[in-house]
């Protein structure tokens, strides 16, 4: 079964901790759902971006938590 895993990062690609600990997800669906929830906190707790891992495979990022501004 796949381990879909999100890595956390400051705006210039330094690993950080996140704010809120993800489990490992057995689907993208759940990987994203997840981030979805929880961006905000993960944001003001220092992440600025976040990749996505399929079994240490990047499938992509870095897609950064910043909200868009209209």
């Amino acid at each position: 079964m796949a381990a879909w895993t999100w890595r956390f990062e400051k705006s210039d690609g330094t690993e950080v901790q996140p704010a809120v600990v993800p489990e490992e997800f057995t689907t993208q669906g759940d990987a994203e759902s997840w981030i979805g929830e929880f961006w905000k906190d993960l944001l003001e707790g220092g992440a600025d971006q976040v990749h996505l891992f399929e079994d240490g495979t990047k499938i992509y990022g870095p897609m950064s938590l910043h909200a868009q501004e209209a």
